[in-house]
């Protein structure tokens, strides 16, 4: 399997994950706060956010350029995610279930048209830090952020 094909499975997996739980959940439990200042729909809301951020970051990975989603950059990404979640929460919960389903089967169509060759390429784009950003480690910083929300909602409901 391809490091492009890794990566497809990887968020398709991660993202099915949080599906899962969120289709179970109690209508009662959609709206409740658990992270932070975040109900299940805001969560859900921020990576439908995400998944278009993600196609804009990797349009710019491969023409050399910063992310310009790093414009908006502070701890934890506060004020984005806030944007996102404003921009993307929709109050009917099949709504929000399906724009997170359509999201995603965008950005991994998105995916499927870049070379897979571009995936781990040097594109010679640096963090702050001198940390190599490249298309692969963009894409997996995301199915590492849905594992790591993943578990918060299994703790939240296990709680």
């Amino acid at each position: 399997m391809s490091r492009k094909e890794e990566i497809i499975a990887g968020l398709i997996a991660a993202r099915g994950k949080i599906l899962e739980v969120a289709e179970a959940l109690p209508a009662n439990k959609r709206d409740e706060v658990f992270l932070g200042v975040w109900s299940l729909k805001d969560l859900l809301a921020h990576l439908v956010g995400w998944d278009y951020t993600n196609i804009e970051a990797v349009k710019d990975i491969r023409l050399g350029r910063t992310p310009s989603v790093f414009q908006h950059w502070d701890p934890d990404w506060v004020a984005y995610n806030a944007r996102l979640v404003a921009e993307h929460k929709r109050e009917d919960f099949a709504e929000l279930l399906g724009a997170m389903r359509q999201s995603q089967q965008t950005l991994i169509d998105f995916i499927r048209t870049v070379p897979s060759d571009d995936i781990e390429k040097d594109f010679g784009i640096r963090s702050p830090k001198g940390k190599n950003i490249t298309v692969e480690w963009f894409l997996q910083f995301e199915i590492d952020d849905e594992g790591r929300h993943y578990r918060q909602i299994q703790d939240w409901l296990q709680g």
